[in-house]
């Protein structure tokens, strides 16, 4: 039975967050058991006396983390909420091949559905301007920095990211560099007397495996499935490390629940292995509540926590960070002295970050962000569903920088898709290019799959213009089916 949540009228925190974690709270703790019933939106309104909204809002959040499910004219019901997973009879394990290279292209494209661009139209020059003439007055910075990153900095993460990404974690924890491959070196060279083996998303993100793989770890590509990883193959695969980006999966953008998020902590929990969160764009969610960091759900966390500013500031500052567990800090301790480490990113970046980040800017700056991007992400998701009509589907909508859009296979869709099914996505991408269109092809995102071709592409929409997505996609739709 659902006891009626005391709702602060007077408490900061929203009405649909405050029902939200009341909620997630007691399915976590059993309170609320699996196949319990939810009451309506309705009525749950009118026993808070709130309206009907922050409780729509509240269960679409429970919704998207894969708490509670919605059966049509019958209501919401918990799900079970348990460690799935387990040791699966070991089968051929997958062979790790070289990933495809993507070309860097800085060429001019009329219509840029580039997946990496950002949008400064926004950007806070003047504030900027004005905390970079701060630092130059102070000589110290010219000095020699922590080589773990400037204490503030660390310490205005980390009260960031427990406040909004949920994470359990101190300034101690956090470990700044200048590029992602800084740290993904150092997790090689911290990993290598624990790990051999680290398990991948496959279709997913390369920079970190290759860099694994550079320094002697097997790769193991796991597949993936409607909600993310395979668990029972990452068991069966040996790997005792796995990186993974559960809250936007990296290219096909699905939402990890909580069941497997469990389970996936399970396995590191029953093996001793090591999970690496990579929240690359847990910031932008746009419709509903950004979806909480896996690191946060469990005490003294087997999770390495890895991000940056690249999208939620500008690539230009060259700060990314990463959050390791407390038993993994001796080692790194011990690292750093041993390879006599230095700053790897600059001292003044950092401490302008620290101050853009304690005086509100950041987090006034990542609501008007959200904004922009969501009205691009609607804007695209509306030009794709009348321009290709019943030619194409999109998927990984409501978070993060891009869409997956993927040709329907000949048996579902209309005459002129069968025609173009069977063309390449190469073919395709260079029928976009000759009419100033870039579209990138989702083939190198495989590890295990280096000829895989078809018709599926990454549509980046945050660099591109408002006034452009409409005609670029109309554009794009004409160039591919006539």
């Amino acid at each position: 039975m659902l006891l009626v949540p005391d709702l602060n009228e007077h408490s900061e925190t929203p009405y649909y967050i405050q029902l939200y974690d009341y909620l997630a709270k007691a399915i976590l703790g059993g309170t609320l058991q699996s196949g319990t019933r939810l009451p309506s939106i309705r009525r749950l309104a009118a026993l808070c006396g709130i309206s009907a909204t922050p409780v729509e809002l509240a269960y679409q959040q429970l919704l998207a983390e894969g708490f509670i499910t919605s059966k049509p004219r019958s209501g919401y019901y918990i799900l079970p909420v348990h460690r799935e997973g387990g040791p699966a009879a070991a089968g051929e394990r997958p062979r790790p091949a070289p990933r495809p290279i993507t070309p860097r292209d800085s060429r001019h494209y009329a219509y840029d559905f580039h997946m990496s661009r950002n949008d400064f139209s926004l950007f806070p020059h003047k504030i900027w301007r004005s905390l970079y003439q701060e630092q130059l007055a102070n000589p110290d910075l010219l000095q020699y920095g922590d080589p773990q990153g400037e204490p503030a900095l660390r310490a205005s993460i980390a009260a960031h990211l427990r406040q909004f990404r949920g994470l359990r974690c101190t300034e101690k924890q956090i470990v700044i560099g200048g590029d992602q491959y800084t740290l993904c070196s150092l997790l090689c060279l911290l990993l290598k007397v624990r790990v051999s083996g680290l398990g991948i998303e496959d279709p997913g993100y390369h920079l970190l495996p290759a860099a694994f793989r550079r320094s002697g770890y097997g790769i193991k590509p796991i597949p993936l499935e409607e909600d993310g990883l395979q668990i029972d193959k990452l068991y069966s695969s040996g790997a005792d490390a796995v990186y993974i980006s559960p809250s936007h999966q990296f290219p096909r953008g699905m939402t990890m629940p909580i069941t497997k998020r469990l389970a996936l902590l399970e396995w590191a929990r029953s093996t001793g292995g090591y999970i690496i969160e990579d929240d690359y764009d847990g910031e932008f969610r746009y419709h509903g509540r950004p979806i909480p960091a896996l690191q946060g759900l469990a005490e003294g966390s087997p999770v390495i926590y890895m991000c940056s500013f690249a999208q939620s500031v500008t690539p230009a500052l060259c700060i990314h960070y990463m959050v390791l567990p407390e038993e993994l800090l001796p080692d790194y301790y011990s690292l750093r002295s041993e390879l006599y480490l230095e700053h790897s990113a600059s001292r003044l970046h950092q401490i302008a970050l620290h101050y853009f980040m304690e005086r509100g800017h950041f987090e006034k700056h990542l609501r008007r962000m959200r904004l922009l991007y969501q009205r691009k992400h609607d804007l695209l998701l509306r030009s794709v569903r009348q321009h290709f009509d019943d030619a194409a589907v999109l998927s990984g909508t409501d978070a993060g920088f891009h869409l997956l859009l993927t040709f329907k296979s000949p048996a579902e869709g209309s005459a002129r898709v069968k025609a173009r099914f069977s063309t390449s996505a190469r073919e395709l991408a260079a029928a976009a290019e000759a009419e100033g269109i870039r579209v990138t092809p989702m083939s190198y995102t495989w590890w295990a799959k280096p000829d895989y071709d078809e018709p599926e592409f990454i549509l980046g929409f945050g660099g591109i213009a408002e006034d452009l997505i409409d005609e670029g996609i109309r554009k794009l739709a004409e160039a591919w089916l006539g």
